[in-house]
């Protein structure tokens, strides 16, 4: 084949891809007891899906925590795959107000403090979210992205400030992309849930899902995570990872 008409098959191929994704979607994982966790890398490794996971040091089903030795080769694996990552805090960190001082009321869900509410001012609440970033860039040699999720996407002015103080950057997710994989199985069951979102998602919609949730009786993921991505597919939508969003790429 001559060379020009071999840039001209990849400029077409390069066409046909980005025309491909012009109805892109974000799926985002939040760390949790990690008994899915395998089978979510399957899927997305068959689909040839990238998403971006938000990772605190949660505990595990095997009892350990989610950032463990057990787990560091699960992770590099994922780096290596290409997926992004960003900062879930440490002790999964749930904001329960502002103080008058200017400090945040959280209440730690993992690690020594789960169930207990702390006083952070802003360097804490930094050291929370640069925790899981150093052990993530230890277990893998990748460097995370200055993105993080509120546990619960709980935030304020004063906490989003905070983060931002150390640069850091809050992302949530859509209306639409509340997969509700942490709601009660028996009110919300998995068939309901994976027709509620393949007819609300939308272009551009970041999506929420966990690696495990403790109080749900019968697992989203096996039933929901590869027909969702599956029929998001078929009506022609891509998944990006939020390195590509037009609001948090430059964080990213």
């Amino acid at each position: 084949m001559r060379r020009a008409e071999a840039l001209l098959l990849c400029a077409l191929a390069g066409s046909s891809a980005a025309a491909a994704c012009d109805k892109p979607v974000y799926l985002t994982f939040d760390t949790g007891h990690m008994a899915v966790a395998p089978l979510v890398a399957d899927v997305l490794r068959r689909q040839q899906v990238k998403v971006t996971f938000f990772l605190a040091d949660e505990r595990t089903q095997t009892g350990g925590s989610s950032l463990d030795d057990q787990w560091a080769a699960w992770w590099r694996a994922r780096a290596a795959e290409g997926h992004a990552f960003g900062s879930h805090t440490w002790n999964h960190l749930v904001w329960q107000g502002d103080l008058a001082d200017g400090a945040l009321r959280v209440k730690a869900t993992a690690g020594p403090d789960a169930g207990h509410a702390r006083r952070l001012d802003a360097a804490g609440y930094c050291a929370e979210l640069g925790r899981p970033a150093e052990r993530f860039k230890a277990m893998t040699g990748t460097s995370m992205t200055r993105l993080f999720r509120a546990p619960g996407g709980k935030t304020s002015p004063a906490l989003l400030a905070a983060a931002a103080s150390c640069g850091w950057t809050h992302v949530g997710w859509t209306p639409a992309g509340f997969l509700g994989d942490e709601l009660s199985s028996e009110r919300f069951p998995n068939d309901r849930l994976l027709a509620q979102a393949l007819a609300g998602i939308r272009a551009g919609d970041i999506l929420l899902a966990h690696l495990g949730i403790w109080s749900r009786r019968d697992p989203w993921a096996p039933a929901v995570l590869e027909p969702l991505i599956a029929g998001l597919k078929a009506k022609g939508f891509c998944f990006e990872t939020l390195r590509t969003h037009p609001l948090y790429g430059k964080a990213a």
